[in-house]
């Protein structure tokens, strides 16, 4: 059983990495999911940047061990998805460019966002029937 949680752990831990390299453009359609995206991003650049552990990591570990399994195993997670979490070349130089990328790319993201909102905003206040005083 406990393998089993360390397998979904990964899996949640992952889609935690994706909602915080591209949630941003979930702004789009959910704007109000940005109070959910922004602390998640920050996190997410705050771990990369120092070089930290997400606290997902060690828990995974446990699991596996308590399990019976070692770390990094020879199953589809272990082969396909640890490897896009934890890449052998993980340094702390690789870490900051990650955050780098976290952050540009919910930059970028956001203005994109934001231009959208804008523009919606300004049409609405120029439709037909609306008086502007």
């Amino acid at each position: 059983m406990s393998l089993l949680l360390a397998d979904m752990l990964v899996l949640v831990h992952l889609l935690f990495v994706a909602f915080v390299m591209a949630g941003g453009f979930l702004l789009l359609r959910w704007p109000k999911q940005a109070w959910l995206h922004l602390p998640a991003a920050a996190w997410g650049a705050y771990i990369e940047f120092t070089g930290g552990i997400c606290p997902l990591t060690p828990l995974e570990n446990d699991l596996r061990m308590r399990g019976g399994g070692s770390t990094y195993g020879g199953g589809f997670v272990e082969q396909y998805l640890l490897p896009v979490l934890y890449p052998e070349t993980l340094t702390l130089p690789v870490q900051q460019v990650l955050g780098g990328a976290v952050v540009v790319v919910n930059l970028v993201a956001y203005a994109l966002a934001y231009r959208v909102w804008r523009s919606k905003t300004q049409r609405s206040a120029q439709a037909p029937g609306r008086s502007s005083s």
